[in-house]
């Protein structure tokens, strides 16, 4: 492999891992304030809930997982049906949020997610036809967002006022 080549793939995993971050950085910018406030004090929260510290540290490790996943179809496949849902299902991560935290709209933040898991799950099948390692580094994140379905699912039901 010639130098310009391995230099265009370490670039493209880079515009991968933007894009990923990107999503998040447009989460966090459009969440809204008091954040922690309305997440701890003006919700009520199942019990099993997180704590607010362990999400920043999972979605970064997330968020590196499904760039280099994303990364591994476009070095196997070139851009894909897969890659296309991987955009889509990025713009439906940074939507959640201010869903969620911004417009305090439990309901429309539940349907964003619900989509989003549908995506996810699209996604990883439409990967598998290409790299099982990207898969692999996929499962994880369809896992966290099973688990924060379900969460959604638990905080639209016990704050009927945010429905």
């Amino acid at each position: 492999m010639t130098a310009a080549a391995t230099s265009g793939r370490w670039v493209a995993l880079g515009l991968f891992l933007a894009a990923s971050f990107a999503a998040a950085g447009i989460g966090v910018a459009f969440q809204g304030t008091n954040v922690q406030d309305f997440y701890r004090q003006e919700l009520t929260l199942p019990g099993w809930a997180p704590p607010t510290w362990l999400f920043g540290p999972v979605w970064t490790v997330l968020y590196v997982a499904i760039a280099v996943a994303a990364w591994r179809v476009w070095e196997t496949a070139g851009w894909t049906t897969g890659l296309t849902l991987w955009v889509l299902q990025l713009l439906l991560n940074a939507a959640w949020t201010p869903a969620f935290f911004n417009l305090r709209n439990i309901t429309l933040a539940l349907a964003v997610i619900l989509v989003l898991l549908g995506m996810i799950v699209i996604m990883a099948i439409r990967f598998a036809d290409h790299d099982t390692l990207a898969v692999a580094l996929v499962v994880p994140y369809l896992a966290w967002v099973t688990f924060a379905t379900a969460l959604t699912m638990a905080v639209w039901w016990l704050n009927p006022g945010l429905r």
